[in-house]
């Protein structure tokens, strides 16, 4: 199966971006993580991306803005994370 580009903005004390990156890695997803803290310029691209949503993970599954590790989760119990991240 192809995995459609995962992208996640993270920072690294935020315990709700390990909880999204534990998610996606037991999926056997891939995924580009922007830490936000070390790069300011990125943190303004999220906000631009996610219109703007501060708060990290922002995440997205191709061109989906996702949100973050809530949205995420909730996608997988309602049993759509699965066709989301399939190209």
């Amino acid at each position: 199966m192809i995995l459609k580009n995962v992208e996640i903005y993270t920072s690294p004390l935020c315990g709700f971006c390990h909880a999204a990156k534990r998610l996606l890695t037991s999926k056997g997803v891939s995924f580009a993580e922007i830490d936000v803290a070390r790069d300011p310029q990125r943190r303004q691209e999220m906000l631009a991306r996610a219109n703007g949503r501060h708060t990290v993970p922002q995440i997205f599954i191709g061109e989906t803005h996702v949100g973050g590790c809530d949205e995420l989760y909730a996608l997988e119990r309602s049993g759509k994370l699965d066709p989301l991240i399939a190209a």
